[in-house]
């Protein structure tokens, strides 16, 4: 069954490009509701265990160097439909094919460093919330 709630965290590029406020508007612009929101740094370990399904992958090491090397913004967010809204909101990995006016397309510099993470799943979006956010800082 599908829920209404999504997780997304504003990578390193984005938070070091000031991009926090104006990223944080076009989600709530585009009518989603902020359940949690944590401004935090990863550490290489966390980035790590949170990054685990890609441990096989060559780009692994570069993604878990990336995430770590600053402070993130991490967020549960709720609406209708969420984890499939989010994911047209963001756009694209490879920010050259997202489609004009979308979080990627508008931030993101690179396919690596491509300015936020949406949930691609329910089951997905509940594991990363958990990894974060603690039931006491939902709301």
């Amino acid at each position: 069954m599908a829920t209404n709630r999504t997780f997304t965290m504003i990578k390193p590029d984005a938070v070091e490009a000031n991009n926090i406020g104006s990223i944080l508007g076009m989600m709530t612009e585009a009518g989603f509701r902020v359940v949690a929101l944590k401004y935090t740094k990863l550490s290489e370990e966390q980035a790590g265990k949170f990054y685990d399904i890609h441990r096989a992958r060559p780009f692994f090491g570069e993604l878990v160097e990336f995430m770590s090397r600053g402070p993130i913004v991490a967020a549960i967010l709720e609406k209708e439909n969420a984890i499939e809204d989010f994911r047209k909101l963001i756009g694209a990995t490879n920010p050259e094919q997202a489609e004009a006016g979308t979080i990627r397309k508008l931030y993101a510099t690179s396919i690596g460093e491509n300015a936020v993470h949406g949930s691609d799943s329910d089951e997905n979006a509940k594991i990363e919330g958990d990894f974060f956010f603690s039931e006491l800082e939902r709301f």
